[in-house]
């Protein structure tokens, strides 16, 4: 007897209990707010059930979220700059560095994707520019150190540089790392003797025989740029050091070498004109965009 009133007892709280989460749920059911139909999926209703066309006024209020998408885009500019160089000298020297006011060029930069990742570009272009060494008086040997009775001495130069780029965009700004190499000429050159030289009236404004006029080496930098298309407007700073010794080696000695590397660092400024578009897409490409919002990717293909 005991055995079926225990029974019965589990039987009625089962049904209870079971009845209770029935009714709890309906409620919880009934609270729920109803959530309003997407736009687009009344808007396709409406088009299964007899529309057949979208005007180009109700397309321009359909919401497109645009991505910020790169495209493969040329850009030409003039950049100048100004900075400062000395040289590496072997064996050691002591030295200024020499303040150059003129640095400036042409550059053309294209860009494009690399390994799937649209951050790449590449950049060529054409500098005129000035370098140069300054000796500083040596205390420890009461001395200041002469190259063909010159103190200082400040090169013209014309430099062509390919530069690899990497680029992080935003709709208005961008940063910008570049590296690469250059190849250049020595135009002219001014010795100057300073407190303590002598130059020569015909090596004032000439080479020597020794002297080595092609130049070339590495070169890097970053920055930064505003971008109000179609222009762009970059700040960088660069970093340039020559693999071409200013002379050769055995000028002086041929049993004792000597070497002259000029390096250099240069902040310009610059102003670049978009030849094709940079980014996002045009009204058209939106509007066939909505289009396949609405009517799906069927109609969207079969256009």
């Amino acid at each position: 007897v005991n055995m079926k009133k225990i029974i019965t007892i589990i039987l009625t709280l089962a049904l209870c209990s079971s009845l209770c989460a029935d009714a709890a749920d309906k409620a919880r059911k009934e609270r729920k707010p109803k959530q309003k139909p997407d736009k687009v999926e009344l808007i396709k209703k409406e088009l299964r059930s007899g529309a057949d066309t979208l005007t180009n006024e109700f397309l321009d209020t359909v919401q497109v979220k645009k991505a910020l998408v790169v495209n493969d885009y040329s850009l030409i500019g003039i950049q100048y700059g100004a900075g400062v160089s000395r040289v590496m000298w072997n064996p050691r020297q002591e030295q200024k560095m020499v303040f150059s006011p003129v640095n400036v060029g042409i550059t053309y930069t294209k860009y494009g994707q690399m390994f799937a990742m649209p951050f790449f570009a590449f950049k060529a272009g054409l500098f005129y520019t000035q370098e140069g060494y300054e000796f500083e008086y040596n205390e420890e040997y009461d001395y200041t150190y002469k190259i063909e009775g010159a103190e200082k001495a400040v090169f013209d130069v014309v430099e062509v540089p390919l530069l690899f780029q990497f680029h992080y965009d935003t709709w208005n700004f961008k940063f910008l790392a570049e590296v690469g190499c250059y190849g250049g000429y020595r135009l002219g050159i001014h010795r100057f003797p300073g407190k303590t030289g002598n130059v020569k009236p015909e090596l004032e404004f000439n080479f020597t025989d020794t002297d080595i006029r092609f130049d070339y080496g590495i070169k890097g930098g970053a920055g930064f740029a505003l971008v109000f298309d179609p222009l762009e407007f970059h700040i960088m700073a660069y970093y340039k050091h020559s693999l071409s010794s200013l002379y050769e080696p055995d000028h002086n000695s041929q049993y004792y070498y000597r070497f002259a590397y000029p390096s250099n660092i240069v902040v310009t400024a610059g102003v670049y004109f978009q030849l094709s578009k940079r980014t996002g897409k045009t009204k058209a490409e939106l509007k066939k965009q909505a289009k396949s919002m609405v009517y799906g990717d069927t109609f969207s293909q079969s256009r």
